[in-house]
């Protein structure tokens, strides 16, 4: 069982920043990707940034000059750094993992398996 646990929202002002965290757990195998999503109230679930087995990242391209995704593989944990945070940021950000071959071409959500409970990040003018 995957679990998927992230930490490191809260609320900041515009231009601020934040760093988010996703430990990874209950591994019995290498996923091909990793990824953070983000969900606005009444708005569909959109991609972030993945990174793939062997450390290629994707970028959404309205976040891609202010958002860097990296990971610490020893210690299975998934991190987002957001700078300059706008107030059309703020949404429920979610951790996924994917073990389908076409992970690193695209940030859709069917391709992500296994989800974490999200953490909230709030960003006022």
């Amino acid at each position: 069982q995957v679990q998927l646990v992230e930490s490191g929202g809260g609320s900041v002002q515009s231009g601020g920043s934040l760093r988010l965290s996703c430990a990874a757990s209950g591994y019995t195998y290498i996923s091909r990707c990793m990824a953070w999503f983000r969900q606005a109230l009444g708005k569909e679930r959109e991609g972030v940034a993945s990174i793939d087995e062997n450390g290629r990242t994707m970028n959404a391209d309205s976040m891609k000059d202010r958002f860097t995704i990296s990971q610490d593989n020893a210690k299975n944990t998934l991190f987002l750094q957001m700078n300059n945070l706008e107030p059309g940021d703020t949404a429920m950000y979610y951790c996924a993992t994917s073990l389908n071959p076409l992970c690193g071409e695209s940030l859709d959500t069917w391709l992500f398996g296994h989800w974490g409970q999200g953490t909230q990040v709030t960003v006022s003018s």
